[in-house]
C-alpha cells in the first residue's frame, strides 16, 4: 500500500459512510483506509461494497460506540466508485 489514512464517519447515517469511502479511495491511489463509523448499516454496506469494488476488507470490529473497518484499496478497485 502506498497511502494510508483514518476516515472518521462518526454521526454520518447511510449511505454517507461507504460514499466517503469510495471518495477517499478514489483519491488517493493504492491505499488503506481505516473507516471509523457509528451507524449500524456500516456492517453491511462497507463489506457489500467492497465487493463490488474489488477491495479487501482486512479486518473489521465494533465497540459499543462505534464501528471500525480497515479497507485495502487498489487502482483498480476505485474504478467506478
Amino acid at each position: 500500500m502506498t497511502a494510508s489514512v483514518t476516515l472518521d464517519c462518526r454521526g454520518m447515517r447511510c449511505p454517507q459512510p461507504v460514499v466517503e469511502l469510495a471518495r477517499t479511495a478514489a483519491g488517493l491511489g493504492n491505499c488503506e483506509v481505516l473507516l471509523l463509523a457509528d451507524d449500524p448499516a456500516t456492517e453491511v454496506d462497507v463489506p457489500a461494497w467492497c465487493r463490488l469494488r474489488g477491495a479487501t476488507l482486512l479486518e473489521s470490529g465494533r465497540d459499543e460506540r462505534q464501528r471500525w473497518f480497515r479497507v485495502a484499496v487498489s487502482g483498480e478497485a476505485q474504478r467506478g466508485a
